[in-house]
Protein backbone atom coordinates (compact mmCIF):
# COMPACT_ATOMS: atom_id res chain seq x y z
CA UNK A 1 0.00 0.00 0.00
CA UNK A 2 1.50 3.18 -0.61
CA UNK A 3 2.20 5.89 1.41
CA UNK A 4 0.49 9.35 1.91
CA UNK A 5 3.80 11.14 0.44
CA UNK A 6 4.03 9.18 -3.11
CA UNK A 7 0.78 9.57 -3.47
CA UNK A 8 0.66 13.30 -2.93
CA UNK A 9 3.49 13.32 -5.62
CA UNK A 10 1.64 10.91 -8.22
CA UNK A 11 -0.94 13.48 -7.89
CA UNK A 12 1.06 16.56 -8.64
CA UNK A 13 2.14 14.56 -11.60
CA UNK A 14 -0.90 14.38 -13.27
CA UNK A 15 -2.21 17.85 -12.20
CA UNK A 16 1.08 18.70 -14.30
CA UNK A 17 0.36 16.24 -16.99
CA UNK A 18 -3.35 17.58 -17.67
CA UNK A 19 -2.39 20.98 -17.92
CA UNK A 20 0.33 20.39 -20.34
CA UNK A 21 -1.84 18.50 -22.29
CA UNK A 22 -4.61 21.36 -22.29
CA UNK A 23 -2.00 24.25 -22.84
CA UNK A 24 -1.09 22.22 -26.64
CA UNK A 25 -4.45 21.19 -27.50
CA UNK A 26 -6.56 24.20 -26.90
CA UNK A 27 -4.99 26.21 -29.72
CA UNK A 28 -5.37 23.56 -32.00
CA UNK A 29 -9.10 23.15 -31.51
CA UNK A 30 -10.15 26.72 -31.58
CA UNK A 31 -8.74 28.58 -34.47
CA UNK A 32 -7.98 31.94 -34.38
CA UNK A 33 -9.97 34.28 -36.38
CA UNK A 34 -8.25 37.17 -38.89
CA UNK A 35 -9.23 40.47 -38.35
CA UNK A 36 -8.87 41.56 -41.40
CA UNK A 37 -10.93 38.55 -43.44
CA UNK A 38 -13.52 39.69 -40.45
CA UNK A 39 -13.44 43.78 -41.20
CA UNK A 40 -13.79 42.52 -44.84
CA UNK A 41 -16.75 40.27 -44.55
CA UNK A 42 -18.31 43.31 -42.41
CA UNK A 43 -17.76 45.75 -45.44
CA UNK A 44 -19.14 43.81 -48.02
CA UNK A 45 -22.28 42.97 -45.81
CA UNK A 46 -22.94 46.94 -45.13
CA UNK A 47 -22.65 47.63 -48.59
CA UNK A 48 -24.95 44.34 -49.53
CA UNK A 49 -27.62 44.83 -46.81
CA UNK A 50 -27.27 48.49 -45.11
CA UNK A 51 -30.95 48.34 -44.31
CA UNK A 52 -30.03 45.47 -41.86
CA UNK A 53 -27.60 48.56 -39.25
CA UNK A 54 -29.92 50.35 -37.12
CA UNK A 55 -30.30 53.86 -37.08
CA UNK A 56 -26.88 55.48 -35.63
CA UNK A 57 -29.20 58.73 -33.41
CA UNK A 58 -28.87 57.73 -30.22
CA UNK A 59 -32.45 58.87 -29.36
CA UNK A 60 -34.36 56.12 -31.57
CA UNK A 61 -31.81 53.40 -30.63
CA UNK A 62 -33.85 50.01 -29.41
CA UNK A 63 -32.18 46.93 -29.04
CA UNK A 64 -34.93 44.73 -28.78
CA UNK A 65 -36.96 46.29 -31.49
CA UNK A 66 -33.99 46.12 -33.53
CA UNK A 67 -33.24 42.81 -33.31
CA UNK A 68 -37.21 41.94 -33.73
CA UNK A 69 -37.21 43.56 -36.84
CA UNK A 70 -33.94 42.02 -38.21
CA UNK A 71 -35.90 38.69 -37.22
CA UNK A 72 -38.66 39.92 -39.41
CA UNK A 73 -36.59 40.66 -42.17
CA UNK A 74 -34.68 37.59 -42.60
CA UNK A 75 -38.16 35.96 -42.31
CA UNK A 76 -39.05 38.03 -45.65
CA UNK A 77 -35.93 37.30 -47.41
CA UNK A 78 -36.68 33.30 -46.84
CA UNK A 79 -39.97 33.99 -48.66
CA UNK A 80 -39.34 36.60 -51.30
CA UNK A 81 -35.94 37.15 -53.08
CA UNK A 82 -34.84 40.44 -52.46
CA UNK A 83 -31.34 40.55 -54.83
CA UNK A 84 -28.09 42.64 -54.36
CA UNK A 85 -28.23 46.41 -55.73
CA UNK A 86 -27.27 49.63 -55.56
CA UNK A 87 -28.43 53.56 -56.48
CA UNK A 88 -27.73 52.52 -60.19
CA UNK A 89 -28.74 49.64 -60.79
CA UNK A 90 -31.36 48.80 -63.16
CA UNK A 91 -34.73 46.84 -61.22
CA UNK A 92 -37.87 45.34 -62.19
CA UNK A 93 -40.52 45.38 -59.29
CA UNK A 94 -43.17 43.17 -59.66
CA UNK A 95 -46.13 44.05 -56.59
CA UNK A 96 -49.63 43.15 -56.43
CA UNK A 97 -52.32 45.82 -57.66
CA UNK A 98 -55.99 45.43 -57.28
CA UNK A 99 -56.59 47.83 -60.24
CA UNK A 100 -53.96 46.09 -62.69
CA UNK A 101 -54.77 43.54 -65.06
CA UNK A 102 -53.83 40.62 -63.44
CA UNK A 103 -54.10 42.05 -60.33
CA UNK A 104 -49.67 42.51 -60.61
CA UNK A 105 -48.08 45.57 -62.21
CA UNK A 106 -44.42 45.78 -63.22
CA UNK A 107 -42.15 48.57 -62.98
CA UNK A 108 -39.10 48.90 -64.62
CA UNK A 109 -36.33 51.74 -63.78
CA UNK A 110 -33.31 53.13 -62.38
CA UNK A 111 -32.67 53.35 -58.53
CA UNK A 112 -32.30 56.54 -58.29
CA UNK A 113 -31.80 56.90 -54.11
CA UNK A 114 -31.74 54.38 -51.75
CA UNK A 115 -32.50 55.21 -47.74
CA UNK A 116 -34.06 53.95 -44.43
CA UNK A 117 -33.30 51.44 -41.66
CA UNK A 118 -34.99 48.46 -40.32
CA UNK A 119 -38.62 47.37 -41.81
CA UNK A 120 -38.69 51.33 -42.78
CA UNK A 121 -35.90 50.15 -46.40
CA UNK A 122 -36.99 51.93 -48.92
CA UNK A 123 -35.81 52.64 -52.72
CA UNK A 124 -36.73 54.73 -55.37
CA UNK A 125 -37.19 53.96 -58.56
CA UNK A 126 -37.07 56.10 -61.98
CA UNK A 127 -37.84 56.00 -65.77
CA UNK A 128 -39.23 58.08 -68.39
CA UNK A 129 -42.38 56.34 -70.09
CA UNK A 130 -44.17 58.75 -72.95
CA UNK A 131 -41.88 61.30 -72.52
CA UNK A 132 -42.86 61.64 -68.73
CA UNK A 133 -40.90 61.24 -65.97
CA UNK A 134 -42.32 58.61 -63.37
CA UNK A 135 -41.20 57.54 -60.12
CA UNK A 136 -42.27 54.71 -57.46
CA UNK A 137 -41.05 54.47 -53.86
CA UNK A 138 -40.87 50.75 -52.68
CA UNK A 139 -40.97 49.80 -49.26
CA UNK A 140 -38.48 47.28 -49.58
CA UNK A 141 -39.96 44.92 -46.59
CA UNK A 142 -43.60 45.23 -48.07
CA UNK A 143 -45.72 42.45 -48.26
CA UNK A 144 -47.28 43.43 -51.76
CA UNK A 145 -43.57 42.98 -53.55
CA UNK A 146 -43.63 39.25 -55.12
CA UNK A 147 -40.79 39.81 -56.65
CA UNK A 148 -37.25 42.49 -57.23
CA UNK A 149 -35.58 41.77 -60.44
CA UNK A 150 -31.74 43.30 -61.14
CA UNK A 151 -31.69 43.79 -65.17
CA UNK A 152 -28.38 45.73 -64.84
CA UNK A 153 -26.21 45.71 -61.69
CA UNK A 154 -23.69 48.64 -61.32
CA UNK A 155 -22.84 51.48 -59.43
CA UNK A 156 -22.36 55.37 -60.06
CA UNK A 157 -20.17 57.64 -58.98
CA UNK A 158 -22.55 59.11 -56.61
CA UNK A 159 -24.31 58.10 -53.68
CA UNK A 160 -27.76 59.22 -54.93
CA UNK A 161 -28.99 60.04 -58.81
CA UNK A 162 -32.20 62.63 -57.69
CA UNK A 163 -30.50 64.80 -60.20
CA UNK A 164 -31.86 62.86 -63.16
CA UNK A 165 -34.99 64.06 -62.66
CA UNK A 166 -33.04 67.67 -63.91
CA UNK A 167 -31.07 65.44 -66.69
CA UNK A 168 -32.23 64.84 -70.34
CA UNK A 169 -35.01 62.27 -70.54
CA UNK A 170 -32.58 59.60 -72.44
CA UNK A 171 -30.33 58.94 -69.11
CA UNK A 172 -33.80 57.98 -67.34
CA UNK A 173 -35.23 55.93 -70.12
CA UNK A 174 -35.68 52.17 -69.96
CA UNK A 175 -37.48 49.30 -71.73
CA UNK A 176 -39.71 47.95 -69.89
CA UNK A 177 -39.33 44.66 -71.62
CA UNK A 178 -35.63 44.80 -71.10
CA UNK A 179 -33.22 41.57 -70.61
CA UNK A 180 -31.60 40.66 -67.81
CA UNK A 181 -27.76 41.69 -68.51
CA UNK A 182 -25.25 38.81 -67.19
CA UNK A 183 -21.53 39.41 -66.25
CA UNK A 184 -19.17 37.01 -65.47
CA UNK A 185 -19.70 34.57 -62.04
CA UNK A 186 -17.54 35.94 -59.33
CA UNK A 187 -16.79 39.83 -61.06
CA UNK A 188 -16.71 42.93 -59.02
CA UNK A 189 -19.91 45.37 -59.04
CA UNK A 190 -18.56 47.63 -62.07
CA UNK A 191 -18.64 51.35 -61.30
CA UNK A 192 -20.33 53.06 -64.64
CA UNK A 193 -18.46 56.69 -64.63
CA UNK A 194 -20.72 57.96 -66.89
CA UNK A 195 -21.36 61.84 -66.69
CA UNK A 196 -24.72 63.42 -66.96
CA UNK A 197 -25.95 66.38 -68.65
CA UNK A 198 -28.47 68.51 -67.16
CA UNK A 199 -30.99 70.29 -68.56
CA UNK A 200 -31.01 74.25 -68.31
CA UNK A 201 -31.71 76.05 -65.67
CA UNK A 202 -34.33 76.38 -63.30
CA UNK A 203 -33.53 73.16 -61.17
CA UNK A 204 -35.18 71.24 -58.68
CA UNK A 205 -32.17 71.78 -56.41
CA UNK A 206 -28.73 73.66 -56.20
CA UNK A 207 -26.93 70.78 -57.77
CA UNK A 208 -23.62 73.11 -57.98
CA UNK A 209 -23.67 73.00 -54.28
CA UNK A 210 -23.52 69.16 -53.76
CA UNK A 211 -20.15 68.46 -55.24
CA UNK A 212 -21.82 65.58 -57.81
CA UNK A 213 -19.25 63.32 -59.51
CA UNK A 214 -21.32 62.21 -62.48
CA UNK A 215 -22.76 65.33 -63.74
CA UNK A 216 -21.28 67.40 -66.79
CA UNK A 217 -20.04 70.69 -66.19
CA UNK A 218 -22.87 73.08 -65.03
CA UNK A 219 -21.99 76.07 -67.25
CA UNK A 220 -23.00 78.64 -64.63
CA UNK A 221 -22.01 82.00 -64.17
CA UNK A 222 -18.78 82.14 -61.75
CA UNK A 223 -21.19 83.58 -58.86
CA UNK A 224 -22.93 80.50 -58.64
CA UNK A 225 -19.55 78.62 -57.95
CA UNK A 226 -18.26 80.93 -55.50
CA UNK A 227 -21.34 80.84 -53.84
CA UNK A 228 -21.39 77.59 -52.85
CA UNK A 229 -17.99 77.11 -51.93
CA UNK A 230 -18.97 80.37 -49.44
CA UNK A 231 -21.25 77.32 -48.10
CA UNK A 232 -18.76 74.54 -48.21
CA UNK A 233 -17.78 72.56 -44.68
CA UNK A 234 -14.98 70.86 -44.97
CA UNK A 235 -13.56 70.79 -41.42
CA UNK A 236 -16.75 68.16 -40.80
CA UNK A 237 -14.47 65.42 -41.72
CA UNK A 238 -12.09 66.13 -38.71
CA UNK A 239 -15.30 66.07 -36.49
CA UNK A 240 -14.41 62.86 -34.54
CA UNK A 241 -17.44 63.24 -32.47
CA UNK A 242 -19.86 64.00 -35.06
CA UNK A 243 -18.41 60.89 -37.81
CA UNK A 244 -18.74 59.10 -34.18
CA UNK A 245 -22.22 59.85 -33.50
CA UNK A 246 -23.80 59.07 -37.81
CA UNK A 247 -22.23 55.85 -37.31
CA UNK A 248 -22.70 52.49 -35.72
CA UNK A 249 -19.59 50.79 -33.97
CA UNK A 250 -17.80 48.76 -35.88
CA UNK A 251 -17.54 45.92 -33.05
CA UNK A 252 -21.79 46.16 -33.28
CA UNK A 253 -22.03 45.59 -37.15
CA UNK A 254 -19.64 42.45 -36.90
CA UNK A 255 -21.93 41.09 -33.97
CA UNK A 256 -25.11 42.37 -36.46
CA UNK A 257 -23.94 40.53 -39.54
CA UNK A 258 -22.62 37.58 -37.70
CA UNK A 259 -26.74 36.87 -36.68
CA UNK A 260 -27.40 38.20 -39.97
CA UNK A 261 -25.34 35.36 -41.92
CA UNK A 262 -25.91 32.67 -39.95
CA UNK A 263 -29.72 33.31 -40.52
CA UNK A 264 -29.12 34.12 -43.74
CA UNK A 265 -26.72 30.78 -44.53
CA UNK A 266 -29.57 28.24 -43.05
CA UNK A 267 -32.49 29.75 -45.15
CA UNK A 268 -30.17 29.41 -48.17
CA UNK A 269 -29.92 33.25 -48.97
CA UNK A 270 -26.52 33.01 -48.58
CA UNK A 271 -26.28 32.00 -52.28
CA UNK A 272 -27.34 35.18 -53.22
CA UNK A 273 -23.84 36.92 -52.83
CA UNK A 274 -22.96 34.60 -55.83
CA UNK A 275 -25.46 35.77 -58.11
CA UNK A 276 -24.63 36.24 -61.81
CA UNK A 277 -24.01 40.04 -61.86
CA UNK A 278 -25.21 42.50 -64.88
CA UNK A 279 -23.48 45.42 -66.77
CA UNK A 280 -23.34 46.65 -70.29
CA UNK A 281 -20.70 48.86 -70.97
CA UNK A 282 -22.44 52.09 -71.35
CA UNK A 283 -22.66 54.31 -74.79
CA UNK A 284 -21.44 58.00 -74.48
CA UNK A 285 -23.88 60.27 -75.72
CA UNK A 286 -23.67 62.87 -77.96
Amino acid sequence: MLSTTPRLALSRQLKNFRRFATATTTPAEQPVKDKSDTRKNVLEYRQIYPEFLPDPKIEFRNPIREKLERSDMIARRANVDIPEFYVGSVLAVTSADRHSPGKLHRFVGICIKREGCGLRANFLLRNVIDHQGVEILYDMYDPTIKGIEVLRLEKRLDNELLYLRDALPEYSTFDSNMEIEILPEGAPVPVNEIKVKLKPRPWLDRWERKNLKGVQDLELPQRFYDRAKELETPWEKYDLMKQYMRTVPEEEQVEIFSEVQTHLHRSGAAQKLKRKRTFVKPTKLA
